[in-house]
């Protein structure tokens, strides 16, 4: 028996892991201070109405002999299927139902669909990243290259800072992004779009925070974009649209355009995934109702309005960041030059605030801070009270 040595090659402990840890460590030393959380993307406001009526009416029908169900559709039942294609329709796109693929998030998904493609692919990731993009094709040994994401491009990075070395093959692309909450427009996407396919790339787009965009002329899926359907897979999760981060589900669009993948998705999930529970998905299909979008937009105002709150303390303290604005995630430089871990430790010690080294996210990360504004609204405003008693 032999193990699979690219674990060897990965860091050795997961970025939020470490974090837990140390605040963890400074709670117990520390157990009358208030820590206040605004670091990893989770939330905190509960599901809405709408969606808990849903799933307990699907719970009463699991009691029931004639509307029991067992083992559902891999691919996802039809009836979220089709309120997911007429999301897209809002958007004016046009999708078959077959290209629907209903998931238990965008995590799994951005990782298991590596298994459609061969170990020699060359894979580019923007740096700072996501690390799931980068951890999931070091475990299949596969060669990850980066671009620059900075200051310079407002971390916005395109075609024209890709290496001139590099022939990508498999493309991340995240917007709004994660960490960095900056978000493209159609012409920059459009330049990525025309590149992947003059490259004959895939684009592998991450969409789990297109609820945050409130400008129409933003782009809220890589399908709005001309030639997308012919090298472009989206993933997209309702954990942050609906705060599903614990009820799990999310859905991954394989156009048919894209040749053999569509049909080896299929086939790579009937054989390794059973399929979203059938109550969670009657969940999923109440967020796409009239009244569930109308509840979720209410929760994703809440957060909004935190995020604006961030923003314009750090406007206050004359502290440079991005995101924001279409995005719950505030990208920070650490005041007084300070590395981000060194700023992590700062903040947890002086102001009991816990956010994201930047560091965790790549090398362009050094130096950078992550904060989101999943928070609730008072520990989120007494948050920014103790950054004004310290940077102000």
């Amino acid at each position: 028996m032999n193990i699979n040595a690219n674990y060897d090659n990965l860091e050795q402990s997961y970025l939020f892991s470490t974090i837990a840890k140390k605040v963890n460590e400074y709670i117990n030393n520390n157990p009358e201070k208030k820590v206040i959380r605004l670091g990893i993307g989770d939330v905190t406001l509960p599901l809405c109405k709408t969606v808990i009526d849903a799933m307990h009416r699907a719970v009463d029908e699991m009691g029931i002999q004639s509307t029991f169900r067992g083992y559902g559709p891999e691919q996802g039942y039809d009836f979220l299927r089709e309120a997911v294609r007429g999301y897209y329709r809002k958007h004016n796109v046009d999708l078959e139902l077959d290209e629907i693929f209903i998931s238990d998030g965008a995590k799994s998904d951005l990782g298991n669909i590596l298994d459609l493609f061969a170990k020699d692919n060359v894979v580019l990731v923007p740096d700072p990243v996501y690390p799931v993009y980068v951890d999931t094709n070091i475990m299949a040994g596969r060669e990850v290259k980066f671009i620059d994401a900075n200051g310079e491009n407002e971390f916005l990075p395109g075609v024209n800072n890709i290496d001139k070395n590099i022939k990508a093959d498999i493309i991340y692309i995240c917007s709004p992004n994660n960490p960095t909450g900056a978000v493209y427009n159609k012409e920059q996407l459009k330049e990525w779009v025309d590149y992947a396919l003059a490259q004959k790339a895939v684009i592998l787009f991450d969409s789990a925070y297109e609820c945050f965009i409130s400008d129409e002329k933003l782009p809220r899926t890589i399908y709005e974009i001309e030639g997308a359907k012919d090298c472009a897979i989206e993933f997209c999760s309702l954990s942050k649209t609906a705060g599903f981060t614990g009820t799990r589900c999310g859905y991954t669009i394989v156009p048919k355009n894209l040749g053999k993948l569509n049909k080896m998705w299929v086939r790579r999930q009937t054989t390794k995934f059973n399929g979203v529970p059938y109550i969670v998905q009657r969940g999923a299909e109440a967020v796409f109702s009239e009244e569930g979008q109308k509840e979720i937009g209410e929760n994703i105002a809440y957060y909004k309005e935190n995020a604006k709150l961030i923003s314009e303390t750090l406007k206050d303290c004359g502290i440079w960041h991005v995101g924001g604005k279409h995005s719950p995630y505030i990208w920070l430089k650490c005041p007084n030059d300070m590395k981000s871990w060194e700023f992590f430790d700062y903040l947890l010690n002086n102001a009991q605030v816990v956010g994201t080294p930047g560091a965790g996210f790549g090398k362009n990360g050094e130096g950078y801070f992550r904060l989101t504004s999943f928070g609730s609204k008072e520990n989120t405003k007494e948050a920014m009270e103790r950054f004004k008693r310290l940077f102000k």
